[in-house]
């Protein structure tokens, strides 16, 4: 019987070299594909740097007024609210009033504007809103008429490059329910509604709005006014921490240049006077407005200051030998006083005694909040 050829599997040895061949021409194959692939492919671009992060925009570069009057720029006669005198200087910036100190009449310092109302109810009330200047966060509300000079008012903080800006509206007839601490509010944001609180020492015909803007003198305050076991506490936001600036000369120049910052505009104001400081360590002052510092970090052998009349710091250094030794056994000492800048001298922070200039009670006040806990 003739055999017949067996039908198998292939041996084993024919099997690997088939697939070893095979396996060859495949990998030979991918490598041709990729070289083609490569070749074909435009080079990849240089990824370019990151564009480095750019600062915040000035808070007031979108610029509301704080109430419906819109002639307080060119002050125009009806716009401020004067005091009783009926003197129309007495509703604006700075050594504009008298007050009584004993038996005599003194000059005295209003740190901010007084706002006029544009319409009022068939009552005599104001009913004018008030609205937030620029950008921010509400700090502080107070709702209570009567335990404040402010009356009702409200506090923003703005977050301008040198540091944070306060902006404040006083005398509020009521305050918007919903604002609260720690909200963000934008510019225009309606804040309350003009008026005369507190009632004991503002009648209704005038009414107004308290307006201010500026720096905050030191973040402990709330620390040092308890320690004084003193009354009402409105933490850091009472009246005394508050460094107010002329809002019209800020405002009109911001109006004319949206990009101006606070220190921009604090480098224009006139220093008034100028004192050497006993302090061992930098103020919490320049701590958090560090662009008003000049020269090397702080040293500890004496501090030089220039401030506006009010006490605003514009520019703090370390002091020379010649001005330190001029602080024998003082905490502080006067350098020098332009009389021009300090005009009325309102706020009595430096007083001539006996043709020498000298811290007053306001100033050494002022200068025990400026530099606590030191």
């Amino acid at each position: 019987m003739p055999r017949r050829k067996s039908v198998g599997l292939p041996c084993p040895g024919r099997t690997r070299r088939l697939a070893g061949w095979l396996v060859l021409a495949l990998l030979l194959l991918g490598a041709g594909i990729a070289l083609r692939t490569l070749r074909s492919r435009p080079p990849a671009a240089a990824t370019p740097p990151a564009a480095p992060p750019q600062p915040p925009p000035p808070p007031f570069a979108h610029l509301v007024l704080p109430t419906d009057q819109q002639n307080l720029l060119d002050l125009t006669p009806g716009a401020f609210q004067p005091t009783a005198s009926g003197n129309p200087e007495s509703a604006l910036y700075g050594s504009v009033r008298t007050a009584r100190n004993g038996h005599a009449l003194v000059p005295s310092f209003h740190e901010g504007i007084d706002i006029a109302p544009t319409r009022r109810d068939r009552h005599g009330q104001p009913l004018d809103n008030v609205y937030a200047v620029a950008a921010g966060t509400v700090a502080y509300v107070n709702r209570h008429a009567g335990n404040s000079n402010y009356g009702r008012y409200v506090v923003l903080l703005h977050p301008d490059p040198l540091g944070e800006v306060y902006s404040l509206y006083a005398h509020l007839a009521d305050i918007t329910p919903h604002l609260k601490t720690g909200a963000a509010v934008a510019a225009g944001t309606v804040l309350g509604r003009m008026g005369h609180t507190p009632t004991r020492t503002i009648p209704p015909a005038r009414a107004h709005l308290h307006f201010e803007v500026g720096l905050i003198n030191n973040t402990r305050f709330d620390e040092w006014f308890r320690h004084r076991r003193l009354t009402p506490d409105h933490g850091r936001y009472n009246g005394w921490n508050l460094l107010a600036i002329n809002p019209l000369d800020f405002l009109r120049r911001q109006s004319a240049n949206p990009t101006l910052t606070m220190r921009d505009h604090l480098a224009a104001v006139p220093r008034a006077f100028e004192l050497v400081l006993a302090v061992p360590r930098q103020l919490d002052f320049f701590q958090r407005y560090p662009g008003l510092w000049q020269g090397p970090a702080y040293e500890g052998r004496g501090m030089a200051i220039a401030c506006a009349e009010n006490g605003v710091p514009l520019e703090g250094r370390n002091a020379t030998a010649a001005e330190a030794a001029r602080l024998g056994t003082s905490k502080a000492a006067v350098l020098q006083v332009d009389e021009a800048a300090l005009g009325r001298n309102g706020a009595r922070l430096v007083v001539c005694d006996r043709g020498r200039w000298r811290l007053g009670r306001n100033g050494e006040r002022w200068l025990e909040i400026l530099t606590y806990p030191q």
